[in-house]
């Protein structure tokens, strides 16, 4: 059982399998079946991956904020190289494609639902999800085009002096505070406009 769960990929088969067979054990009581040739089917399906996505995404950025910000002054300078050379590229990886795939699922989601023209231009009565993605098409942007570029710099993947490299990192960090300042309205949104947090 160790051993199986050691590998991150057969975890995530595994969560798969296990879904599928909750879905056949709940659809079989209910005596339903899973309208998988139906749209509402798929378009629920994105929403769930458009969902798991954005909490890849979010929660690192909470990781990069909450956790191993605050803590690397506490870290000897000795052992601040397993954070910067092992933890933070493999975190940032997953950081910025969870970005890319919540922000592509989500505007795929929009248009299934036919809501992306009306969201984007703010109209009622999507006025609320509208707003949930413009913030997250703005934090989308920092991590593609100020914290990524900056932390390249940060963790030596690209060369550069002491000052620059510093300055770098205080770009990278402001841009990560922006976002999990905007990710609260952001979340509030995405949520509220269908589960009765706005009402028009």
């Amino acid at each position: 059982m160790a051993a199986f769960f050691a590998s991150l990929g057969r975890t995530i088969t595994a969560g798969v399998v296990v879904l599928i067979v909750l879905l056949i054990i709940v659809a079989a009581a209910a005596g339903a079946r899973i309208p998988v040739s139906e749209h509402a089917w798929w378009f629920f399906a994105m929403r769930w991956l458009h969902v798991a996505s954005g909490v890849m995404w979010i929660g690192l950025l909470w990781y990069f904020n909450f956790v191993q910000t605050p803590s690397m002054p506490k870290i000897p300078d000795a052992e601040k190289p397993a954070i910067t050379k092992v933890i933070a590229p493999a975190a940032l990886f997953w950081f910025r494609w969870a970005a890319m795939a919540t922000m592509i699922l989500g505007l795929i989601l929009a248009g299934m639902g036919g809501y992306l023209g009306s969201a984007l231009s703010l109209q009622k009565p999507m006025t609320g999800i509208g707003l949930g993605m413009w913030l997250g098409l703005i934090m989308w942007f920092n991590v593609w085009f100020v914290i990524w570029p900056n932390q390249k710099k940060v963790l030596g993947f690209v060369t550069v002096d002491a000052t620059q490299k510093a300055a770098a990192a205080r770009l990278a960090g402001m841009a990560s505070r922006i976002n999990t300042m905007l990710s609260i309205p952001m979340l509030y949104f995405m949520v509220a406009q269908s589960h009765g947090g706005i009402a028009y």
